[in-house]
């Protein structure tokens, strides 16, 4: 039996919203999981950038890979352990830019063995497991069912979310550099602490965020796209953040900007217009420093991760 998991990109945080809030994009990754009947084959993983249609380096290939991590969670969880198998993973989905790449193969591969075993965990069983391995629900919630997402991870390690409205006149522009930050370097920035000021502060943004959504309401959004928990210590890491979104600020229709996730992405939000003033920006700033970039001008993907074969 093989089953194909098509599950989308995602962007983190939002600005306002660290570790609960994320949406999902139309671009994708695709794992693949094959059951194989010859005894004592072990486990075959390949990796190919669809782009390039080339094997990706530097990645596990054994039972290291997160993917077969993954697998293995979801039939401990019923009592058994994975059978001889193989595994494809065929990316889309730019890796170390914030743009969830991790958190959409953990799901690929944990939602290809619900398939495999006749589907004995629910949406609520695969987003514990998912963001136990993970650590945070911010990508694994709108990777699984699409959307914006506003999640929280419970102490009896449930997950419990809610999709918010989006509106098709607020459009999202994904700005990624040719360089990659690895999470771990962009969540080493973080402080273990941080002061009753600026905690108030982003639980005023995230309610204007939520409140802007529901809503409708641009000049709220404006607001709510701000941050003092992680952006501000991370700009060191991501070059020209601070320049682009300074000239951002000023640029008719812009609703936004913020870093994807742990970066070093962009997404900025606007009303529509004025995409390829938004673009020459940040592709100017980032070029005075010699750091190309690619675009993408996409609606979200609301529907999330599904199977495709």
């Amino acid at each position: 039996m093989k089953v194909a998991i098509q599950v989308p990109a995602t962007m983190a945080n939002l600005g306002c919203g660290f570790d609960c809030l994320g949406l999902a994009l139309p671009i994708y990754n695709t794992v693949i999981v094959e059951e194989t009947v010859m005894p004592g084959t072990g486990v075959e993983i390949n990796i190919i950038d669809e782009k390039n249609q080339e094997k990706v380096a530097n990645i596990p290939t054994d039972k290291n890979n997160i993917v077969y991590k993954a697998i293995e969670l979801l039939y401990s969880y019923i009592g058994q352990a994975p059978d001889e198998m193989k595994i494809t993973i065929k990316t889309q989905i730019p890796v170390a830019r914030g743009l969830g790449s991790s958190a959409s193969v953990i799901v690929g591969g944990l939602m290809a063995a619900n398939e495999l075993l006749q589907k004995p965990a629910d949406t609520a069983v695969l987003l514990s497991i998912a963001t136990e391995i993970e650590g945070h629900p911010d990508n694994i919630t709108p990777a699984i069912v699409g959307g914006v997402t506003l999640s929280s991870w419970e102490e009896d390690g449930s997950v419990v979310y809610r999709k918010l409205p989006w509106h098709d006149d607020w459009k999202i522009t994904v700005c990624i550099p040719d360089y990659e930050l690895a999470t771990e370097i962009s969540r080493s920035v973080l402080p273990k602490e941080v002061s009753i000021k600026d905690a108030a502060y982003n639980l005023r943004k995230s309610a204007m965020f939520v409140e802007a959504l529901h809503t409708h309401d641009g000049e709220l959004l404006k607001m709510a796209l701000k941050d003092k928990l992680h952006q501000p210590y991370r700009t060191k890491l991501v070059p020209g953040l601070s320049q682009i979104m300074e000239n951002l600020r000023h640029t008719q229709g812009v609703l936004g900007c913020f870093l994807s996730g742990a970066g070093p992405a962009i997404g900025v939000i606007s009303c529509g217009a004025n995409i390829g003033e938004i673009k020459e920006i940040v592709s100017n700033t980032w070029g005075d420093i010699n750091v190309n970039t690619q675009f993408y001008s996409l609606p979200l993907d609301c529907d999330g991760a599904k199977r495709i074969l």
